[in-house]
């Protein structure tokens, strides 16, 4: 008999033995416990890439696959609800509109920003050493304001959307193409990187999130061909920007686990994600979408907190100032209105096509144009165009030529309110290093009575204050003129506020003191800072010089706000005049990288996601259902990758 045969048959005897223990256990009455269910001691082997859907919602494209795809499926983040009642009101959102451009500064702020624009432009040689000689726009107007379109065909073959099922909702491509006159309402759920919640029809935080389980739900089944009762089966990873809103995250995490039935999620950050996508292990990451731009510093999978810097603008602005400017120049299409989804469409076509950041490129060039509408004949225009195609996208540098008045320009990321279903949070940990300094400082005096010359109580409560303050960003080393990217204007990060708070008079109320630093991080976040002068401020914010060395040494641009004809080298040139004269020393070489491993750099923060999902350190990130449905928002304190 072979070994492997007596190992079997010793199996056998043992199990025969078990049985018969337990039958005389029954017979005498007694009762064995319950062994509860096996545990597998890993489940790294079980998790499948092709069971992880990673999703990147952005303010105005969805982007979602699974994580073994080459590429996601891609389509506009917008969807079209039908009236409940007849006779409702018809309500949209806003695609290039926004608040605070119909004030009565708007027009001369944009006319100045203009002229910076120009000057700008002007101020710098083109390659062959020879100034640009500046186009008017009364050159192009001229010629564009006797231009009359051809037709091209009788019918432009592009249909709305047929309705006549009546179906509750349309979603995506479709959505766009809904008939004004059909009783539809338009809405898109995030804008500027945020949940849309609004005082309009369908507004609120109930309704914003309908709207977002509608579209993700429709997209996952149609697109990706996954039956919705399968979710249980499926894990996701799901990108959330830099600088968050912790409530708006927490419901979409509920939504995902307990209303779609995903079984587990890992959350993590836009920029994190892009050094995955791009293989990078550090670079400043500047994501300039359509709605915001996002600027953070990232060094071995971590986002710097300090760094972090969210811009109120992006691609859509760009769009609308490229309008205006062609209204300037006599834009031959006169029926143009930015109310119109489709008009919007084709003005961001022409954005796209015509916009440039190649100062080689001068002078008055003549293009051309179709419209293709539903139910009107297909059009083809000649339009004659100078420097308003390089105007428009130099708006990110000097975004005055937005003409938003009144508005927070610039967000950073702030300490949390607090959470009922979290109390060990910051706030907590905050509260009780607080209690332990005070103690400690009650110590010291009690030592300081014994001795001349002892600490002063002043100097140890500024301390104390520095101490609270030592997770806002640091001292940039700049006094209260400084400005970030050498202008005239004063703008003052929030690290230069806790400096001055920190001199001021040690004497006076915590409370006047936590006002002064709010009026100083609201004069900051008011200022509209220009990409180049945020990307800088970004940097400077880092704690050592090694690391701001590395990042002005890669400097990542993803999204889809930046892909003009010569972006590389015109945001290259602005960063090295701009940058502190001591780094242009210490820096080998200041790159800008643009089309990494010629992705598209709209897909580099999905694929990223994608990366994430195949890594063996991302295992103890997920958060599984059940332990969602039983400690709640305490598992992103836990497991999340950054600090929540």
């Amino acid at each position: 008999m072979t070994q492997a045969e007596k190992e079997q048959e010793n199996g056998k005897e043992k199990d025969k033995e078990r049985d018969k223990e337990k039958e005389k256990e029954q017979q005498r009455g007694v009762k064995r416990p319950i062994a509860p269910a096996a545990i597998p001691e890993t489940l790294q082997e079980q998790i499948q890439s092709n069971f992880i859907i990673v999703v990147h919602p952005g303010s105005r494209t969805l982007r979602i696959g699974r994580a073994t795809d080459t590429l996601p499926v891609t389509v506009p983040h917008v969807i079209a609800r039908r009236h409940k009642q007849s006779g409702q009101p018809r309500f949209e959102d806003a695609w290039l509109l926004r608040e605070g451009l119909n004030k009565p500064e708007s027009n001369e702020q944009r006319q100045n920003g203009l002229k910076m624009v120009d000057q700008a432009i002007w101020s710098k040689k083109m390659s062959n050493g020879v100034r640009r000689t500046p186009v008017s726009a009364e050159q192009a107007r001229a010629y564009n304001c006797q231009i009359r379109p051809a037709i091209l065909d009788s019918s432009s073959r592009v249909k709305w959307t047929n309705t006549s099922h009546h179906p509750p909702y349309i979603v995506g491509e479709e959505a766009l193409y809904v008939n004004p006159s059909d009783c539809y309402n338009i809405h898109w759920p995030l804008a500027r990187g945020q949940l849309n919640i609004h005082s309009g029809s369908g507004g609120s935080l109930t309704a914003v999130l309908a709207d977002l389980e509608t579209i993700w739900s429709y997209i996952i089944q149609k697109h990706l061909e996954i039956p919705l009762k399968d979710l249980k089966y499926y894990r996701c990873i799901l990108l959330v920007p830099d600088i968050y809103n912790r409530q708006h995250v927490k419901e979409i995490v509920n939504m995902l686990l307990l209303n779609m039935g995903f079984s587990a999620i890992i959350v993590h950050q836009e920029s994190v994600c892009a050094t995955f996508g791009s293989g990078l292990s550090s670079a400043c990451v500047v994501d300039v979408g359509d709605q915001k731009t996002s600027i953070c510093c990232v060094e071995d999978g971590v986002s710097h907190r300090n760094s972090r810097l969210c811009l109120a603008y992006g691609g859509s602005d760009v769009t609308r100032t490229f309008f205006w400017l062609l209204q300037r120049a006599g834009f031959p299409y006169r029926d143009c209105q930015l109310t119109s989804r489709l008009d919007c469409q084709l003005l961001q076509h022409l954005k796209e096509t015509f916009c440039h950041l190649d100062q080689d490129i001068s002078g008055l060039q003549d293009h051309e144009f179709q419209t293709r509408f539903p139910e009107a004949p297909a059009f083809l225009y000649q339009i004659r165009l100078g420097d308003e195609k390089l105007q428009a996208p130099m708006g990110l540098f000097y975004p005055t030529t937005f003409g938003i008045v009144g508005q927070k320009m610039t967000v950073l990321q702030h300490r949390s309110q607090g959470d009922s279903e979290d109390p060990h949070d910051e706030q907590y940990l905050l509260t009780t290093q607080n209690k332990q300094d005070q103690s400690s400082k009650s110590a010291a005096d009690r030592k300081a009575v014994c001795r001349p010359g002892g600490c002063l109580e002043g100097e140890m409560s500024c301390q104390g204050r520095m101490g609270e303050m030592s997770d806002m960003p640091r001292g940039c080393g700049s006094g209260v003129g400084a400005s970030v990217g050498g202008g005239g204007d004063m703008e003052l990060g929030p690290a230069q506020g806790e400096c001055l708070i920190g001199a001021g008079d040690v004497e006076e109320p915590l409370s006047t003191h936590l006002s002064r630093k709010t009026a100083i991080i609201s004069q900051f976040e008011s200022k509209a800072l220009g990409l180049d002068k945020a990307i800088l401020h970004s940097i400077d914010c880092c704690a050592s010089d090694e690391t701001k060395r590395k990042m002005y040494s890669s400097i990542l641009v993803v999204g889809g706000g930046l892909m003009f004809h010569g972006a590389q080298k015109f945001l290259l040139h602005r960063i090295i005049n701009k940058m502190p004269p001591s780094f242009r020393r210490l820096v080998d070489n200041v790159e800008v990288i643009t089309r990494t491993k010629d992705m598209d750099p709209r897909l580099i923060s999905w694929k990223g996601g994608a990366v994430l999902a195949c890594l063996d350190t991302t295992q103890e990130m997920w958060i599984h259902q059940r332990e969602w449905q039983r400690f709640g928002v305490r598992m992103l304190r836990e497991r999340a990758a950054f600090v929540w």
